[in-house]
């Protein structure tokens, strides 16, 4: 007799087979491509559903908080174990000093792309308030506070709290210990060495609910927003986009990794693509920090002692977008309100703005948290700060999104020209970056 069973196509036995092969075949395509596909399926799907698609948005929320989980513990471990590796204090020191130059640096550049294309497009010109409600933002952050905030009065709480400036500073300290101990913390240098390898592997689980992650935060902005709400702020979206593309491109790409670098733009656009999905998706710099660790160490090449001391520095003042959209946000403000500027009022904003841009929180929409210290700077009120925001505010998510991406690549660039100039980089990784 013939065993039915075993040869029907709905056999039992035959369905873990499919199982795998379909699984086998999920994995094998690289995450960024899973990613994109999600984001554009995402994006769809939220279209055609409208606001039911909020209904899903707990999938998302999942996916942050999996990624926010890991960032105190990563920061910590990393930079601890990172500093901890160098065996020579001197070397912090000057990767330290060649980071935070770095950051000014390529900051200056976004705020001065900013201008010049909020200059050019005029965004707030002929710009209607009528239909926007004040939103005021709070007291910008006061620079002397935050800077004392750095030494936490207890490093469990500053953990706790996810201070990640308090974190980066006990870890700095901790690693700086582990060295001037020498041969007894050895122990202790294996096992922060050992706690960061751990760290990265649970980044490499979380990752794999990307693409879930990611096609609904992207449904939920579409089908909530969607595209047709953007008229009002089209010229302003414009702006962001542009601007966005000459920071992430020219800036990052061109001037940094090829011209200060020495190293050909294509295999760290490349090598970065996991990371720049994430922080799209998720407007957050903190919350792609694991990822851009991640792809840093295992992409790029860069050692764990740059990767784990330049990137959580980063991911908290290397705020290239954001600089760059405060500035065009003035600009729109002053267009607006019909305030002439002078040179001088130029040269002002973009001082105050690579200053306060470094004190912007990594969360979405940070950016609007400082803008009312950049539009005092220029006489613009607080009242008319208010209404800029009420009107831009309804539409942030997806301009935040657009302006994360400079955030991320300004983090990994600095990284990669800092190992670059440290030799502390694995050439031959980062020319050899692939699909992975």
């Amino acid at each position: 007799m013939t065993d039915m069973t075993s040869s029907s196509p709905e056999s039992p036995a035959r369905r873990p087979g499919a199982i795998r092969r379909t699984l086998g075949a999920w994995f094998r395509i690289a995450l960024w491509k899973r990613i994109l596909l999600a984001l554009v399926i995402g994006a769809v799907v939220g279209l055609a559903w409208g606001e039911g698609a909020t209904s899903i948005a707990w999938i998302g929320d999942v996916f942050v908080r999996l990624i926010r989980m890991l960032v105190v513990p990563l920061v910590f471990l990393t930079i601890a174990s990172g500093v901890a590796a160098l065996a020579d204090p001197k070397r912090l020191g000057s990767i330290g000093v060649k980071t935070l130059a770095m950051y000014v640096f390529t900051t200056a550049l976004a705020v001065t792309t900013g201008l010049a294309v909020a200059t050019l497009i005029g965004p707030g010109v002929g710009a209607s308030f009528a239909d926007a409600v004040p939103k005021a933002m709070g007291t910008p952050p006061d620079t002397a506070r935050m800077f004392l905030e750095i030494i936490p009065d207890n490093p469990v709480g500053a953990m706790a709290e996810g201070k990640t400036l308090a974190v980066i500073f006990f870890a700095v300290l901790v690693g700086a210990g582990v060295i001037a101990a020498g041969k007894g913390a050895e122990p202790v240098r294996q096992l922060l060495s050992a706690g960061s390898e751990v760290m990265l592997r649970i980044v490499g689980f979380v990752m794999e609910t990307a693409p879930f992650g990611v096609f609904a935060l992207i449904a939920v902005v579409m089908g909530t927003s969607g595209p047709s709400s953007f008229i009002a702020v089209l010229k302003l979206a414009i702006c962001v986009v542009i601007g966005s593309a000459i920071v992430t491109l020219l800036i990052h790409g061109l001037i940094v990794v090829r011209l200060m670098a020495w190293l050909s733009p294509l295999p760290f656009f490349r090598g970065i693509a996991d990371a720049i999905m994430v922080g799209f998706s998720t407007s957050s710099s903190s919350a792609t920090l694991p990822v851009a660790i991640r792809v840093a160490e295992r992409n790029l090449g860069v050692s764990k002692p740059v990767a784990s001391t330049v990137l959580p520095l980063g991911a908290t003042i290397g705020m290239d977008g954001a600089a760059m959209y405060v500035a065009m946000l003035t600009l729109f403000a002053a267009q607006a309100f019909g305030v002439d500027l002078s040179w001088a009022d130029y040269a002002i904003i973009a001082a105050t703005t690579t200053i306060v841009a470094m004190g912007v929180a990594p969360v979405p929409s940070g950016s609007l948290f400082v803008l009312a210290a950049v539009l005092h700077a220029i006489g613009i009120t607080p009242e008319q700060t208010a209404l800029v925001v009420g009107f831009v505010l309804p539409f942030d998510r997806i301009l935040d999104m657009t302006r994360t991406i400079p955030n991320v690549t300004s983090d990994l660039a600095i990284a990669t020209a800092v190992a670059r100039w440290e030799k502390e980089m694995d050439v031959d990784v980062y020319h050899s970056a692939k699909d992975v």
